[in-house]
């Protein structure tokens, strides 16, 4: 579980709850109706906008903003290094039986291709097209919370036409106008929050996630290429970590003088 995506919420909804209570009542801003009109106009748009089975999916994609990463890329090159040194050592046809032992669905699939035969620049056809699909899927998912955002603060402002134009029907009571603005007010603050806090930032996230997952794997394309090429292990270590921020490079060699 991310923490960092769980307390953004909770701190954000957390300071605005506070803001409320600092200069009024919180049930002054609980209106079940604006929640509906917000809410329900949102998804409505993105209905619209997308198929019923993307915007379904869209469930799912966002447990990826909640989800850590699976595996980081330090921990990707020492196992395609293992790799490489069972291919020094043995060759690659025994890579098929080390296969058994890869999670990485993508990782395997590289490896079988090796072993396989497979032409080096068919491999990275193959292994390129496959990232290139798997970008776009995140990239379609991605959209969907770019679209949620952009929906909520339109339909919070159409729950405040809707507030305003019931209000204006009253005027003949003065008494009536403040109460009125305030409850048709209050769409445009749960549109704001929604996008501001929910939406837009699950989306960068998820932008994030994709990044570091496609960096990931281009690591493993790399890396496979090179043991097919019959590269040093020690060269494909120095290539691979070239991926990697300065900080993670320190980190890495730190762990291996530990290790050693």
């Amino acid at each position: 579980m991310d923490l960092a995506t769980i307390l953004g919420i909770v701190a954000g909804l957390g300071l605005v709850v506070w803001g409320i209570l600092l200069s009024g009542e919180l049930s002054s801003f609980v209106d079940i109706t604006s929640i509906v009109i917000v809410l329900g106009g949102t998804i409505a748009g993105c209905l619209v906008a997308y198929p019923l089975n993307k915007v379904k999916d869209a469930v799912v994609v966002a447990k990826k903003a909640f989800a850590t990463k699976n595996m980081n890329a330090s921990d990707v090159i020492g196992k395609i290094i293992d790799i490489a040194n069972i291919a020094r050592r043995e060759g690659l046809l025994a890579l098929e039986e080390a296969s058994d032992k890869i999670d990485d669905d993508f990782l395997k699939k590289g490896v079988m291709l090796i072993v396989d035969g497979t032409d080096p620049e068919l491999v990275r056809n193959i292994l390129e097209t496959e990232l290139a699909f798997l970008e776009e899927r995140h990239g379609d998912g991605r959209s969907i919370f770019d679209t949620l955002g952009s929906l909520a603060p339109a339909f919070g402002m159409i729950g405040t036409l809707i507030g305003l134009i019931n209000m204006l029907k009253t005027l003949e009571d003065p008494s009536s106008v403040g109460p009125s603005m305030a409850v048709a007010l209050i769409t445009t603050f749960y549109g704001a929050l929604f996008a501001n806090l929910i939406f837009i930032p699950m989306a960068a996230k998820l932008k994030l996630r994709s990044r570091e997952e496609i960096m990931i794997k281009e690591v493993m394309v790399e890396g496979l290429l090179s043991i097919q090429a019959g590269e040093n292990p020690r060269i494909i270590e120095i290539k691979l970590k070239s991926f990697l921020p300065p900080k993670e490079r320190k980190e890495s060699v730190q762990k291996e003088g530990v290790e050693g």
